[in-house]
Formats: structure tokens, sequence, C-alpha cells
């Protein structure tokens, strides 16, 4: 009986083991019908190679701000703001700053994202919320490091409706 109790005890492990793996057993069919898997190999989170940024102000706003761990330097910037105004166009904007200290102290050099160099607009719905698919190459320089802040401006007047604290980035190979 021993013997028994001992291999379900193993199995079990075995069986739990295999539901916490990092990758899926077989590939998952997105809605466009293609095939992926459900996790895409994403660099490392120490150092900063990936970043939750929250936007404050007169909303609310998220960007996740995404390097895959892929060789290639482009960085997916998947931005949702949400109270703002309705059926209106807004930007999502970047500062880096060069000096290492936690403190984005850049006021000038501002710039537009979307995607790749054309910049794109962030299109709120009849409710204020909007989402849009950024996406931006940064250098390919593995390993550089900076301060980097975040802004959302009204399209039509330049004016900061949504903007983030002081975040480290790190570019991944």
């Amino acid at each position: 009986m021993r013997h028994h109790c001992t291999l379900g005890a193993l199995a079990t492990v075995a069986l739990l083991s295999l539901a916490c793996a990092d990758q899926p057993a077989a590939p998952n069919t997105d809605v466009a019908g293609l095939t992926t898997t459900a996790f895409q190999a994403w660099g490392p989170e120490t150092p900063q190679f990936n970043l939750e940024v929250v936007l404050r102000g007169d909303g609310f706003g998220l960007v996740k701000f995404r390097q895959p761990n892929d060789g290639e330097t482009v960085v997916h910037l998947d931005t949702w703001v949400r109270d703002l105004a309705p059926s209106h166009s807004y930007r999502l904007q970047r500062a880096v700053d060069t000096v290492i200290d936690g403190v984005c102290t850049s006021a000038s050099g501002w710039l537009t994202l979307g995607q790749g160099l054309t910049p794109y607009a962030i299109e709120t719905d009849a409710t204020g919320t909007g989402r849009a698919a950024l996406w931006r190459a940064v250098p390919p320089t593995p390993g550089a490091v900076f301060d980097i802040h975040f802004r959302v401006i009204d399209d039509a007047t330049g004016a900061v409706v949504l903007q983030s604290e002081c975040y480290q980035y790190t570019i991944s190979l």
C-alpha cells in the first residue's frame, strides 16, 4: 500500500509541474486563425527590459512597453487610455534622459510614437476609451540604459492630458 501512495504522490507532483510549465505543450490559435504559442519569449524583468507604464492626469492610461526576446530591437507599446474626451484623437510621446538617476529631467526632445517612424493617433470611442498597438525600433545597443517618461497629448491642441513617472529601461538583446 505504501508503494502505491508514493507512486500516486509522484504522479501528482509530475502533473503539477507540467501544469506550471512556462511553455504550453501545444500551440494556440488566435482570432485570425494563425497558430501561435500562448507565451512569447519576452526578455527578463531584471534589469528593466519590459515596463508597465502608468499614465495619470485628466484620465488614466497604461502602456505595456515590451521588447520580445528575439534578437530584434523593436519595442511594442500597447497603449490603453480611459476617461478622456469621447471621440477624440490623442498622441503618445516619450522623452529619454541619459543621466541615469531615476529622475527624468528632459523637458524637451519629446518624440511622438506610432507604428515605426510613422506617428499614430489613439482614437477614443464614445465613452472616452481608446487603444493603440504602437511600436518603435530602439537603437541596436543591447545593455544600454536610460531613463524614460511618457505623456499623452491632445492631438488638436498639443495640451498634455496624461503623464507618467520616470522609468529606467535597458535595451535587451
